[in-house]
């Protein structure tokens, strides 16, 4: 598919699972992908490498989505070497659960700084490059809207804060014609949550078709709001999550 040709996307969290899963869609569909890591770089660089290996064009960037300047950093070197951008997918997080009166405010602090503060800096920065016509898509949770278990407020607070971010800039960015969502995956058989892991059971056993998603399930949802049939689709939330949260 080449729906993306000439579009430049910077994808942050890259290295692994969905991130890496969306970075290859959009190659695939022809953008031009940046992808964001910490710690990963092996990962990171098998992802590039994949992509160059497909024919795409790929770079990866060092990033601390806890740093400002790191995630404004990333976001000019991206603009700087492709001549701006057109598609951000904010898909960088961390989970931590724990019952409220066992938390602890650094918890509270890395949970925030990383799943909503990163994002809004991330769109921020990427909107001053961003070409009108452009694309935002957030990784949320199908935590965020429901809360099925204990041990989750921290992790769906920051989920929920996105989604308030999504709507808003949505508001902001759309005289831009730029469009702003949010993908709420649910149990998605990665190295974080694997499909056969100790508490897979019993996220199945919330599930109308319980069946984990793969990365690739995410992603091509995320492709599609980030090519051209998604130009009209703008605030929205969407669940995929095999009927959890039914």
């Amino acid at each position: 598919m080449t729906q993306l040709t000439d579009k430049v996307a910077l994808v942050t969290g890259g290295s692994r699972g969905i991130g890496a899963a969306v970075a290859k869609r959009l190659a695939g569909d022809g953008a031009t992908v940046a992808l964001t890591f910490v710690g990963s770089e092996d990962k990171a660089r098998a992802v590039v490498a994949d992509i160059e290996q497909q024919g795409g064009r790929a770079m990866a960037i060092q990033a601390d989505s806890r740093d400002d300047r790191s995630i404004e950093n990333a976001v000019e070197r991206v603009a700087s070497s492709f001549g701006g951008i057109d598609i951000l997918v904010n898909n960088a997080g961390v989970f931590l659960i724990g019952d409220i009166n066992e938390l602890e405010r650094d918890d509270l602090d890395r949970t925030l700084e990383t799943n909503l503060r990163a994002p809004f800096v991330a769109i921020q920065a990427a909107a001053r490059h961003m070409r009108d016509e452009g694309r935002i898509v957030s990784i949320g949770s199908n935590l965020g809207p429901r809360v099925p278990w204990p041990g989750l407020s921290l992790y769906a607070m920051s989920k929920t804060g996105l989604i308030g971010l999504t709507k808003g800039a949505a508001r902001d960015l759309g005289p831009r014609g730029i469009t702003v969502n949010v993908v709420h995956p649910g149990s998605t058989n990665t190295d974080m949550n694997p499909a056969d892991g100790d508490l897979s059971d019993l996220q199945r056993g919330v599930m109308a078709i319980p069946r984990y998603n793969e990365a690739d399930d995410v992603a091509n949802l995320v492709g599609w709001l980030a090519g051209p049939e998604g130009r009209s689709v703008t605030g929205a939330e969407f669940t995929i999550d095999g009927g959890a949260n039914a």
